[in-house]
C-alpha cells in the first residue's frame, strides 16, 4: 500500500506566496501527496479563478463562505485529512524538492512517532536564505544534537518538554504529523500565537514522541508581514507566552516531571528573546509594548 502525504494549507494572506508554495508543492520529485488548500475566506477572487485552472487531480481547493480565524481553520484542515500522516503546510513556505521523500522515509523507519521534524533553512519575504539570531540558538544551541549516523534521532517523555520549553526550536508549518494521533487531541482555545508549541507538548505528554531528521527539505519564511513577527513588537506575543507557560508548568508538575515544569517557569529563551528585542522597540516608538516587554525579561507574570 503506498502512503501518501496529506498537505493541508490553511489560507489568509498574500495570494501571490500562495502560489508559490503551491508550485513548490507540484515540484515534488515524489508524487505520493495530495494537497488540500482552505481558504478562510480571504477577499481575493483571484485565487479561486487560479485552483479552477490548475490541472491535477491530487489538489484540492476549499473557501469557507465567513472568516473562522486561524485555530478554527487548523481544526477544518485536520478535518479533511484522509492520509495516514499530514502536514499543516504555512501559506508562505516552500517545500523544497525531497521533502515527500525525506518525511515519507522517516515515517516508514520510525512509524511511532506521532511528529517529524525535517531540517529547515529560514528565507525572508524574498524567498532569500537568511540567519537570525533566534534562528541560530534555535538550531545551535537548544536543538537536541543528532543520534544515529545519519543524524535522525527519536525523542520523547520529558528530556524532549524540558528542550522545548527552554527554547522551542521546532518549525510548525514544517511539521509532519500522524493524522490519527493528531486527533486524539484538539488545538487550544486562547493561545493563537502559542497553539503549535502546546498541541506538541500535549501530545507528548501522552507518550508520543518526535522525530528529528536533520536533512534539509523545508525553507521557512519568516517577514515582517507574519502575524507572529507583529505581535513581537508590540509585546502581546509575550503576553500569551506567559499564560501558556504558567499552564505548561501546571501540566508537567501533574506527570511528575520536575526539570519540565522548571523549564516552563523559567522560560530562559523566550525572556532573553524579549530582551533582544527591547532596543528595537524604542527605536520604533513602540513605547507600548516596552512595559510588556520588561515585565516579560524580569519573569513577571
Amino acid at each position: 500500500m503506498v502512503v501518501a502525504l496529506d498537505i493541508l494549507v490553511p489560507f489568509w494572506g498574500d495570494p501571490e506566496l500562495l502560489r508559490e508554495t503551491v508550485r513548490s508543492v507540484l515540484a515534488q520529485g515524489n508524487p505520493d501527496w495530495l494537497l488540500t488548500v482552505v481558504d478562510d475566506a480571504y477577499p481575493d477572487p483571484s485565487v479561486a479563478q487560479w485552483f479552477a485552472a490548475l490541472d491535477d487531480e491530487r489538489v484540492r481547493y476549499v473557501r469557507h463562505e465567513t472568516n473562522l480565524g486561524i485555530t478554527d481553520n487548523y481544526r477544518s484542515c485536520l478535518a479533511l485529512a484522509t492520509q495516514d500522516v499530514m502536514v499543516f503546510l504555512g501559506c508562505d513556505d516552500l517545500l523544497l524538492p525531497g521533502y515527500v521523500d525525506v518525511v515519507l522515509a522517516a515515517h516508514r523507519r520510525f512509524p511511532e512517532a506521532a511528529v517529524i521534524q525535517p531540517g529547515v533553512r529560514v528565507v525572508d519575504g524574498h524567498g532569500q536564505v537568511v540567519r537570525t539570531l533566534a534562528d541560530e540558538v534555535k538550531q545551535r544551541l537548544v536543538r537536541p544534537p543528532r543520534g544515529s549516523s545519519d543524524g535522525a534521532v527519536l525523542l520523547g517523555g520529558e528530556a524532549l518538554v524540558t528542550s522545548l520549553l527552554h527554547g522551542d526550536w521546532l518549525y510548525w508549518p514544517s511539521l509532519v504529523f500522524r493524522t490519527h494521533a493528531l486527533r486524539e487531541v484538539d488545538f487550544r482555545d486562547g493561545f493563537p500565537v502559542t497553539q503549535d508549541l502546546a498541541l506538541v507538548i500535549d501530545l507528548v505528554c501522552r507518550g508520543e514522541q518526535l522525530v528529528f531528521e536533520p536533512m534539509v527539505c523545508f525553507h521557512y519564511r519568516r517577514h515582517r508581514a507574519s502575524a507572529s513577527s507583529t505581535a513581537l513588537v508590540d509585546g502581546t506575543r509575550f503576553a500569551a507566552e506567559r499564560a501558556y507557560f504558567a499552564l505548561a508548568a501546571r501540566q508537567c508538575r501533574e506527570l511528575g516531571w520536575s526539570r519540565a515544569a522548571r523549564a516552563a517557569r523559567w522560560r530562559v529563551t523566550s525572556r532573553l528573546h524579549a530582551l533582544t528585542l527591547a532596543p528595537g522597540a524604542m527605536a520604533a516608538r513602540r513605547w507600548s509594548g516596552l512595559p510588556v516587554l520588561g515585565r516579560h525579561v524580569l519573569g513577571g507574570d
